[in-house]
């Protein structure tokens, strides 16, 4: 069974920095991509970054391109989304989610139309 639990998330102030984590059971960082998504109160969920779980191959979202970094441990099966230079608008539920790559690693695909498996989220909320 595949778990994503997510942490690291809370108040901060524009211009701070958090670190979120996504600790993973059931996966194989061999064969899975694994990817932060986010959903502010009243909006649409947005794909942040993706990372391929075998060669760490990174994608983002233009919104937070040179802020955001995305990596992973493969020895605590772990995924972080390091967050600098936050914005009011980064406001946001954020989810881990999770997909097993099927041949061919598209991190564009995944944060456009989403992944099979979630958690349950971590909340982020940056104030002016």
């Amino acid at each position: 069974e595949v778990q994503l639990v997510e942490s690291g998330g809370g108040l901060v102030q524009v211009g701070g920095s958090l670190r979120l984590s996504c600790v993973t059971s059931g996966i194989n960082f061999d064969f899975w991509a694994i990817c932060w998504f986010r959903q502010a109160p009243g909006k649409e969920r947005e794909g942040v970054s993706c990372i391929n779980g075998i060669d760490a191959t990174t994608d983002y979202a233009d919104s937070v391109k040179g802020r955001f970094t995305i990596s992973k441990d493969d020895a605590k099966n772990t995924v972080y989304l390091q967050m600098n230079s936050l914005k009011p608008e980064d406001t946001a539920v954020y989810y881990c989610a999770a997909d097993k790559v099927p041949g061919y690693y598209s991190g564009s695909f995944y944060l456009r139309y989403g992944m099979d498996h979630w958690g349950k989220g971590t909340l982020v909320n940056v104030s002016s």
